[in-house]
């Protein structure tokens, strides 16, 4: 018999935004938990990042936010962008929504604001206690427990019922696994790295505040320079400022490699991103100051040990950014692992081997398409073809949305498990482009959305 929750004692390494929500989710069901983060207390100390300041929260990430009743706490500091505004090079501006249905959209979070808020929210329950300072550097697989270095020099081991590791990309509770026989581990780095720079408030850069709220530009959007083999991105916080992250190639033409020193920064931009030039008025202090980033992919299974020890995460599963679901993907494992402890009527050893064998599928199809997003949003959203394709697939799902929903919708507007979502998206996807294919680019450019709907539904009636 399943031990009871409030006899089970669950410790968890990391703190950051999916170590924080699991932990309210045991909490909330009375187990004893021990959460133990590197960093200090962000609640006192602030926010100590070196990864991006914002993040795209969208269906997945609100949905275990609901679970918890944190949804609308989070969602009234964020900033709703229901599509992308494209940047040409001459500074010509598209916008694309990301579905037909005008309710759906991405929200422009803070992450630190949103670490803060889920341990301010964590610091109600008794059951919970927080170590910060307390650096996992190991783990006993057979105790189990976790090894930690304290902050000063003291080491301490922490024993518990089960360990949980939320330790992020370069976790020592998977390293410790990595160990064991018959588990699976690979990591691929992206040739690209990325760059955070600024947009600041429309006061500071010469733009008329009333135009956009006091932002710079459009809040209400992601905004997008595709540039081929690279871009350039933004995404709106709340004091009216834009955080712009820049995906370059480390190395060869164009790259951070051949614009390394501050006479070569602004030339480039002129060139490239002359728009945004008029508007980043530190440019050249944060390109030579901001340090540049790398881009893993890290796969592993099993997620488990022993039916004692579990990866939650990026711990689990780290992908690239470029579809907005590393947060939301780290979130919806919470929510799932939540589901199963109530399906198992807390039999946790059965929950985490169940919860291994049915997130695995479901991140590595993740983890792949935001490797295809990336070829996307740096190129293919300035395409022609590409750009008719996406209307034709908004006409398709204002025809029959639960039929025809577009693979975008089923990743960020649904809680479909990725893997279904990536094969049923991507069946709209091939009938939507063999409809451009029969329309032709050049008269499908020239038709109105109602004339293409008109023609798209002709096209589906004779299927």
């Amino acid at each position: 018999m399943a031990k009871t929750p409030a006899n089970t004692h669950v410790v968890i390494a990391g703190a950051g935004l999916v170590g924080a929500l699991l932990a309210i989710q045991l909490g909330r069901r009375g187990y004893k938990v021990t959460l133990c983060e590197r960093r200090p207390d962000p609640r006192t100390n602030g926010f100590i990042g070196g990864r991006s300041i914002n993040l795209a929260l969208s269906c997945r990430g609100i949905t275990a936010l609901e679970r918890v009743g944190l949804a609308d706490r989070v969602l009234a500091d964020a900033i709703r962008m229901p599509g992308r505004m494209l940047h040409d090079e001459a500074g010509n501006l598209t916008f694309q929504a990301y579905s037909s249905n005008p309710e759906d959209a991405i929200h422009s979070v803070s992450r630190g604001g949103l670490n803060v808020t889920l341990l301010e929210a964590l610091a109600e329950y008794d059951n919970v206690v927080m170590l910060f300072e307390h650096r996992c550097v190991g783990a006993d697989l057979d105790a189990p427990a976790i090894e930690v270095e304290i902050t000063g020099g003291e080491s301490k081991r922490i024993e518990a019922d089960y360990v949980i590791g939320c330790d992020g990309a370069f976790s020592a509770v998977r390293a410790v696994m990595q160990t064991q026989n018959r588990f699976n581990y690979s990591q691929q780095y992206l040739d690209h790295g990325y760059k955070e720079l600024t947009i600041p408030p429309a006061s500071e850069c010469g733009v008329d505040p009333a135009l956009h709220n006091g932002f710079a530009m459009d809040p209400n959007a992601l905004h997008i320079w595709p540039r081929g083999h690279y871009m350039m991105i933004a995404l709106p916080n709340a004091d009216r400022t834009f955080t712009c992250t820049l995906f370059w190639p480390f190395e060869g033409s164009e790259s951070f490699d051949e614009i390394s020193s501050e006479s070569a920064v602004l030339p480039f931009f002129e060139k490239h991103f002359a728009d945004a030039v008029p508007l980043m008025p530190t440019l050249i202090e944060d390109y030579t100051k901001n340090p540049i980033g790398s881009l893993v992919t890290v796969r592993c299974s099993p997620w488990h040990k022993f039916g004692n020890t579990v990866l939650l995460g990026d711990a689990a599963h780290a992908i690239v950014p470029f579809y907005g679901q590393g947060m939301n993907s780290g979130f919806e494992d919470c929510r799932v692992l939540g589901e199963l402890i109530d399906e198992h009527d807390g039999d946790f050893g059965e929950v985490i081997r169940e919860f291994s064998k049915r997130r695995i599928p479901n991140a590595n199809a993740i983890a792949d398409l935001a490797l295809d997003n990336f070829i996307e949003m740096r190129d293919s959203v300035a395409n022609q073809m590409f750009l008719l394709r996406k209307r034709i697939e908004h006409a398709l799902h204002a025809i029959d949305a639960e039929r025809y929903m577009p693979l975008y919708n089923l990743v960020s507007f649904s809680n479909m498990p990725y893997a279904d979502a990536q094969e049923v998206g991507s069946k709209v996807v091939r009938l939507a482009q063999n409809i451009a294919d029969a329309i032709g680019l050049e008269s499908g450019q020239t038709m109105s959305d109602a004339e293409l709907s008109r023609v798209v539904a002709e096209y589906i009636s004779k299927d």
